[in-house]
């Protein structure tokens, strides 16, 4: 089954699209940070020509340790989210963790996301169906691709088609993602765009005991062979100075390298859509 085409603000999704980006840092820090991020990738955006989605998660449920940063919160998250699509254009991606979040988000935000441990939440993904808003499912560590049809099936059956699906690895034994690229063909099979999440996939969950580690240098590498592999688009995590980011700050790449990376995975997209089309 080819992938299903539709629009997420004013960019193109699908088969027949080129390639896209999902960027932004992990949490929302600081308002000022979040729109230098965000200035950045507008920059990009009009220097390449390519359609970028800009995401921030205005709460992190999901840490590690308890006295971990996770955010401003729900409605201060959303309020500086909106003053970043009205002063860039930039379409809004952020996560939802319980289903009373998603009337709100979806009210603000172009696509609302599921957060890969809680892809088989079905009252999760139900009331992410019902904003209207396109749906981003990550793929759970833990699950095969075949079965993210259960995901899917049950957002269309909540009334939304409007679906992407986003691999970042799998549980390796203890600490360590590995990322089959054949689970991008594999789920793109159930009519989906899929998205390579290529800085979460460098993750090792848990590995500082208290934080997860990463290898950020996996993330270009990632990135060119999930493309070269038939990806619709990439996820990635940026942000100015990683190493001092408060979320993921082994896994987020440098905003210094992002525009070359997307370049050349621009260029393998171009090359693998023109000799597919054939």
């Amino acid at each position: 089954m080819m992938s299903s085409s539709f629009t997420i603000g004013n960019v193109e999704i699908g088969s027949n699209a080129g390639l896209f980006v999902i960027a932004g840092p992990c949490v929302i820090e600081d308002e000022e940070v979040t729109h230098q991020i965000a200035r950045r990738l507008v920059e990009i955006r009009d220097r390449m020509g390519i359609g970028i989605l800009f995401k921030a998660s205005f709460d992190k449920a999901n840490r590690t340790s308890i006295t971990s940063f996770r955010g401003p919160g729900l409605k201060e998250g959303l309020r500086i989210l909106a003053d970043i699509r009205a002063r860039t254009g930039l379409p809004l991606v952020t996560d939802v963790h319980e289903p009373h979040q998603a009337g709100p988000v979806g009210d603000v935000v172009d696509c609302v996301q599921i957060p890969a441990f809680l892809c088989r939440q079905t009252d999760l993904l139900a009331a992410c169906a019902r904003t209207g808003k396109a749906v981003n499912v990550k793929k759970g560590q833990f699950v095969s691709p075949a079965e993210m049809k259960n995901a899917v099936q049950k957002i269309r059956d909540s009334g939304n088609n409007r679906i992407l699906l986003t691999e970042r690895g799998t549980f390796f034994g203890y600490n360590r993602l590995v990322n089959d690229m054949t689970a991008i063909p594999a789920m793109q099979s159930l009519g989906c765009p899929v998205v390579m999440d290529a800085t979460h996939s460098t993750q090792q969950p848990g590995g500082l005991g208290q934080t997860s580690a990463g290898n950020r240098d996996l993330a270009p590498i990632l990135a060119r062979a999930a493309v070269a592999a038939g990806a619709d688009g990439l996820f990635m995590e940026v942000h100015p100075t990683p190493d001092q980011a408060l979320c993921d700050a082994a896994c987020m790449i440098p905003l210094d390298w992002v525009e070359e990376l997307l370049r050349m995975c621009q260029t393998i997209h171009t090359l693998i859509r023109s000799n597919t089309a054939r």
